[in-house]
């Protein structure tokens, strides 16, 4: 082949790549007036919170700031059919849902809203004290539909992004959490398939220690001979304790379990279970 040749092939697939028509020019169009807009809103002198307070001479803004940054990464599955049902379900004002991310089964990865700005991927939900787990995260939907394994190439494609994510924005590895966590009377995504000890090992959440398998010493939680949990450490307190809502202990607990556990669906801890939860009560300390 002439260089010549080469040339012409070269620039037929640049042209031919330049010539795609983006199905959602439209949205991404509304995307930047919205963006704009909320320039538009912060760059607004700030009033006075109310009329009621003595007034000021003038207002003073502060030099010192900068945007908020995101400090948890939420992970989902998307319970549809494909990547396209999911990219058009987040271009519809109507389900008033969204994530930052969406990942494919062949690891295409769509950056679907900025990190610096407020998804709505959370929704009623709580993690320890933080009610508004949307403002303080990054979304992440796979496209699963919630019954099969997560593909290689998308689990790749997540590690990268969530190396990337962890390195910008400084997040801790306890705050990489799955919906099912934040929300589990609601959610239960990503589904016991997911590959959360593989992402542990990574620095992505936390895992527990393996020789809790094979140890035979009881977890030091509080109970009487009936197996009632007395007052102290309780399975409850430990969970309360790594951020789960324990207002309904057994959602709480099938959460956990299907993070730590999810070769068992049940909201009963057994010994193994309780050592598991106690191992990992104790990284978060």
């Amino acid at each position: 082949m002439t260089k010549f040749s080469a040339a012409l092939i070269v620039a037929a697939i640049l042209a031919a790549t330049a010539c795609v028509r983006n199905p959602y020019a439209a949205t991404n169009k509304v995307y930047r007036q919205q963006a704009k807009a909320l320039a538009r809103q912060i760059q607004v002198q700030p009033a006075q919170p109310t009329d009621s307070l003595p007034a000021v001479p003038y207002w003073v803004g502060t030099v010192n700031f900068n945007l908020r940054k995101p400090n948890y990464v939420i992970i989902h599955h998307t319970a549809q059919s494909s990547t396209a049902q999911t990219l058009k379900t987040f271009t519809l004002v109507k389900p008033q849902v969204s994530a930052h991310y969406v990942i494919g089964r062949d690891g295409q990865t769509y950056h679907m809203l900025s990190d610096y700005l407020r998804a709505w991927h959370g929704g009623v939900a709580r993690w320890g004290g933080i009610t508004d787990i949307n403002s303080v995260s990054i979304g992440i939907e796979l496209d699963n539909n919630g019954t099969e394994p997560f593909q290689e190439a998308q689990v790749v494609s997540l590690l990268k992004v969530l190396a990337a994510l962890k390195r910008t924005y400084n997040i801790p590895a306890t705050n990489f959490i799955g919906h099912g966590d934040i929300a589990p009377t609601r959610k239960s995504d990503p589904s016991a398939l997911f590959p959360w000890q593989k992402l542990a090992q990574r620095g992505f959440g936390l895992w527990y220690d393996t020789t809790v398998l094979t140890d035979t010493t009881a977890a030091p939680f509080a109970t009487d001979s009936l197996g009632q949990f007395l007052p102290g450490l309780t399975p409850r307190e430990a969970l309360r304790i790594i951020g789960y809502d324990t207002q309904d202990l057994p959602a709480a607990t099938k959460a956990f379990k299907r993070h730590f556990v999810p070769t068992d669906p049940s909201p009963l801890l057994t010994e193994t279970d309780r050592r598991i939860l106690y191992n990992i009560y104790r990284k978060y300390l």
